[in-house]
């Protein structure tokens, strides 16, 4: 079996949700079965394992819909992608694409790096569920990764085929930690709207002592916005960080926040409870799937629920407790257990089209 794996989401230099994804995935797939990588950009592959690779097109270009077209030259059996979006028209291949989360389809501001027609024909996409089921229906099939999202896919019908939860994972889980060390407070997310930044912000005026940290960039309309709404001193605007930046602070942080409304998976949470660090985030299905017993859940729409659930992390027998149910958490996100059940799912498909047993 020929296996093709779409790592054309790859960014150059830092990756994102999708990026990082990828790299985790193909890597730990790679240790299972052979796999030959499709890029865009000889770029991308300082952020991805020593892998053979083949060159695609740019699946932000005019021509991807057509893209199968492109693959076909490179004789795959079964080709995945870490995104919906591949042109299947033509294609002579089996095809696994994912869907992340269903948020724009509520929340249709489109990320700002793509290019403006992008952004326009996403804001179209998304007006109804009838080209998602389209593009879904030429698929062999799919993986999500996890199961809040999976269950918003079959509450929309938007696919007849089999659905497999593929979740993302973290490379390594530490130990809990002894003590809280302090009293920040991190937030790693954008800043669109459904991220509800403004709600930690406000909440900050009932934590005295507290500062939140905000680590990723923003804008300067978020930056007044936000400063705005605390009290003086309470924010720290970190402009962006590096993996060890970000992994310094999570190693001396009291918690990690959220207060999203909405998230297909919220890695930011495993990341956290991976280094034994609590987390307090929205009461939401998908934060309850992802943070189990471990997470501290408050009422996304009241400053005073958050701030009460960030005080309950005070008693340092109960952050401890916490710390040890985070690092217990975090070991059940695995590459290698989501490599597994993605494998299986390329199997099915190329049996499925007539090919033959590894």
């Amino acid at each position: 079996m020929r296996i093709l794996f779409d790592c054309r989401y790859t960014r150059f230099e830092r990756h994102d949700g999708v990026s990082r994804f990828t790299a985790g995935l193909v890597t730990a797939l790679a240790k299972q079965h052979p796999v030959t990588m499709l890029i865009s950009d000889e770029r991308q592959l300082a952020l991805l394992p020593d892998l053979p690779w083949v060159m695609g097109p740019d699946p932000a270009a005019l021509t991807e819909p057509f893209a199968a077209r492109y693959v076909n030259r490179f004789r795959p059996d079964v080709v995945y992608t870490p995104m919906q979006t591949m042109g299947p028209w033509g294609r002579r291949f089996g095809l696994v694409t994912t869907v992340h989360d269903l948020i724009y389809y509520s929340n249709r501001t489109p990320p700002r790096e793509f290019p403006w027609w992008v952004r326009l024909a996403w804001r179209i996409y998304h007006l109804s569920w009838a080209p998602q089921r389209g593009l879904l229906k030429r698929s062999d099939a799919h993986a999500t990764v996890s199961r809040t999202t999976r269950s918003l896919m079959e509450q929309h019908r938007l696919t007849t085929h089999p659905i497999t939860v593929v979740s993302n994972a973290v490379d390594a889980v530490g130990e809990p930690r002894a003590a809280a060390g302090g009293r920040d407070l991190l937030y790693m997310g954008s800043f669109m709207p459904y991220k509800n930044v403004e709600l930690l912000a406000r909440a900050m005026h009932q934590l005295p002592g507290y500062t939140l940290h905000l680590l990723s960039r923003a804008s300067d309309d978020a930056r007044t916005r936000l400063t705005a709404l605390a009290p003086a001193g309470s924010l720290v605007f970190h402009g962006g960080v590096t993996d060890a930046e970000y992994e310094s602070l999570l190693a001396r942080s009291m918690a990690l926040v959220s207060a999203s409304l909405n998230e297909g998976f919220g890695l930011p949470l495993v990341e956290a409870m991976a280094t034994g660090t609590p987390v307090v985030v929205s009461d939401i299905d998908i934060f309850r799937e992802i943070g189990g017993d471990a997470a501290v859940l408050f009422d996304p729409h009241s400053a005073e629920s958050f701030a009460e659930a960030v005080h309950r992390l005070d008693d340092p027998e109960e952050w401890r407790r916490r710390s040890r149910l985070s690092v217990e958490r975090a070991a059940d996100f695995s590459w290698d257990r989501s490599a597994a059940a993605l494998l299986d799912v390329l199997r099915e498909v190329h049996l499925g089209r007539g090919g033959s047993p590894d």
